[in-house]
C-alpha cells in the first residue's frame, strides 16, 4: 500500500518517525486509507499512536512542530507547521467509548495506550474505515475486512453492539452511501432505523446533512435512506408529508412531490461545482425546500391536480425546516433569506418567460433585489429537470440568465444611488419621510429614469420642491 496506493505527506512522515522514535506504533486511520483505496485525493491524515501516553506524545511531537492539546478525558493533539501539510494533523490515543447518557453528546470516551490495533478499530463506526496504514512497514491492518467491502461497495458497522452507542451513524451512514454511492448492509440498516436521531443536536445532524448535498453527486440517495428507515421525520418532518402529495401528471409524469424533490436535487448537485460554499448551500437547500408549500395548497380542480400559491406558502415550513437545523448565515453569506427567496420566487424565471416580450428591465431589478438571479436560475433550472429527463428542456431558465447577465445584476440588484443622509442634507427633517422619498427614487433608479448620484440628487429635488 505504500506508494502508488497512499503518498504519506513529510509532515505526516516526521510525525510518525518522532513517536517510533519515542517507543510508540503509529497508523494513520479513517479516510485517508478509505480515499486511497477508492482512488480519491486524500485530504485528513489523521495518526493514531498505540504504547505511549499523553505526556510522551506531547514531548515527541514538541521536538519537530508546534503542538495545541485538545480534548479532556480523551486527548488529542492538533500539530501544526508541518511539511507538504496545510492546516493541522491531528494525533490521538486509542480510546474505550462507553455509552453515559442520550445522544452523540452522551459518550464518554477515556484513553488507553494499551489497547491493541484491533480493539481501537472496533470503536470504529463502519469497516471502510476501521483500516489502519502502519507508517513504521507499510503494512495495511484490516481486521474488520473493510477492503472487502470497499470493493462490494457495502456500508457495513463494525460492530453491532457499539454502533447503536451513537445515533449520528445513521446519519453518517446516509450519507457515506451518497458520498460513495454504496449500498447500505441490511442488518446495519437495520441499526439505523433503530436509532433515536431525535436525541441529536441541530448542529450534529445538519453537519451530515450537508456533507450529503455538497459531497455527493446523487444527494438523494442520502434522503431515500433516511426515509426509508423510517427516520425522516426525526429530523425533517417538514419533508415527510411530500410523499403523500400527488402532481398533475401531465407536468410532473415522474410522480408525486417527494419523487420530484429528489430527482431535483440530483439535478441541482450538478449545477453548484462553480459556487462557493454558502451559495452552493443556498441552490441546494433551496431546491429541498422549493416544493413544502404544495402539501398545503394541492387540490383536485377541473380534474386538473393544482397547488396554486404553493410558492409562499412554503415559506412557513422552509422557516421551520431552517430553524431545526439551525440554518442562519455563513461566512457573512444571507444563507437563510436567500432559501426562503428562492422558495418564494422559484417559479418567477418560469412565469416572466410566459410574458417576456413585455418584461422590463426593471422587473428583473426588482427580482434581483431580493433574490440572487443566478441563484435562482440554478434552483429553477434544477426544477424544470427534476421531472421526466428530455421532456422539459429549461428553455424559460436559459432565456432568464441570458437577460439578467445582460443587466450585470446576476449576484445582485442595484444598490440605492442615495442614502438617508442625502436626504436630510436636502432639509427633509429625519423620519418616515425620508424613507418614502428614498423609494421613490430607487423605483425610478430600477425603471431606469434615474442612472446616476447627480440624477437621483436633482430627482429628490423635484420631488420636495412638488410636495
Amino acid at each position: 500500500m505504500h506508494g502508488p496506493l497512499l503518498r504519506v505527506p513529510l509532515g505526516a512522515t516526521r510525525c510518525g518517525e518522532a513517536l517510533t522514535r519515542a517507543g510508540g506504533r503509529v497508523f494513520i486511520v479513517g479516510g485517508a486509507v478509505r480515499d486511497a483505496l477508492l482512488g480519491r485525493p486524500q485530504k485528513d491524515f489523521d495518526l493514531e499512536v498505540f504504547g505511549l501516553s499523553a505526556d510522551e506524545v506531547q514531548r515527541a511531537l514538541s521536538a519537530i512542530a508546534r503542538v495545541e492539546p485538545a480534548g479532556d478525558s480523551f486527548p488529542v493533539f492538533k500539530v501544526a507547521g508541518l511539511p507538504e501539510i496545510t492546516g493541522q494533523i491531528d494525533v490521538a490515543l486509542p480510546r474505550r467509548d462507553s455509552k453515559k447518557g442520550p445522544g452523540h453528546r452522551g459518550i464518554e470516551a477515556l484513553a488507553d495506550p494499551s489497547m491493541s490495533p484491533r480493539e481501537a478499530a472496533r470503536r470504529r463506526d463502519f469497516t471502510i474505515n476501521a483500516m489502519m496504514f502502519d507508517l513504521a512497514t507499510g503494512a495495511l491492518e484490516d481486521p474488520f475486512g473493510g477492503r472487502a467491502d470497499l470493493d462490494a461497495r457495502v456500508l457495513r458497522a463494525v460492530d453491532p453492539e457499539t454502533f447503536t452507542e451513537d445515533p449520528l451513524r445513521a446519519l453518517r451512514a446516509a450519507q457515506f452511501a451518497a458520498r460513495f454511492e454504496f449500498t447500505v448492509d441490511p442488518a446495519t440498516a437495520k441499526l439505523c432505523a433503530s436509532m433515536p436521531l431525535g436525541e441529536l443536536p441541530a448542529e450534529r445532524i445538519f453537519g451530515e446533512i450537508e456533507k450529503a448535498l455538497l459531497q455527493s453527486r446523487r444527494p438523494s440517495i442520502a434522503f431515500q435512506l433516511i426515509a426509508g428507515w423510517g427516520q425522516l421525520n426525526a429530523i425533517a418532518p417538514e419533508l415527510t408529508p411530500l410523499a403523500a402529495t400527488p402532481q398533475d401528471p401531465e407536468w410532473h409524469p415522474e410522480g408525486d412531490v417527494w419523487i420530484h424533490t429528489l430527482l431535483a436535487l440530483d439535478q441541482a448537485r450538478d449545477l453548484i461545482d462553480d459556487l462557493d460554499v454558502p451559495r452552493a448551500l443556498a441552490v441546494m437547500l433551496g431546491t429541498l425546500c422549493h416544493d413544502l408549500g404544495k402539501p398545503g395548497t394541492t387540490k383536485f380542480e377541473e380534474g386538473r391536480v393544482r397547488s396554486r400559491g404553493h410558492e409562499e406558502a412554503g415559506v412557513p415550513p422552509t422557516l421551520s425546516l431552517l430553524d431545526r437545523w439551525n440554518v442562519h448565515t455563513r461566512d457573512g453569506f444571507p444563507l437563510r433569506d436567500q432559501i426562503v427567496a428562492l422558495v418564494r420566487d422559484h417559479l418567477k424565471p418560469g412565469c416572466l418567460f410566459q410574458v417576456r416580450h413585455e418584461v422590463s428591465a426593471g422587473a428583473l431589478r426588482r427580482l434581483a433585489s431580493r433574490v440572487e438571479a443566478d441563484l435562482l436560475y440554478r434552483v429553477a433550472k434544477a426544477d424544470c429537470l427534476g421531472r421526466t429527463p428530455g421532456n422539459f428542456p429549461p428553455v424559460a431558465m436559459d432565456w432568464f440568465i441570458e437577460e439578467v447577465r445582460r443587466l450585470s445584476i446576476e449576484r445582485s440588484g442595484p444598490k440605492p444611488l442615495l442614502q438617508g443622509r442625502d436626504i436630510i442634507a436636502l432639509g427633509v427633517k429625519p423620519g418616515p419621510e425620508v424613507g418614502r422619498i428614498l423609494a421613490e427614487l430607487f423605483e425610478q433608479q430600477l425603471d431606469s429614469k434615474i442612472a446616476t448620484r447627480e440624477d437621483a440628487l436633482s430627482a429628490a429635488s423635484s420631488l420636495l420642491s412638488g410636495r
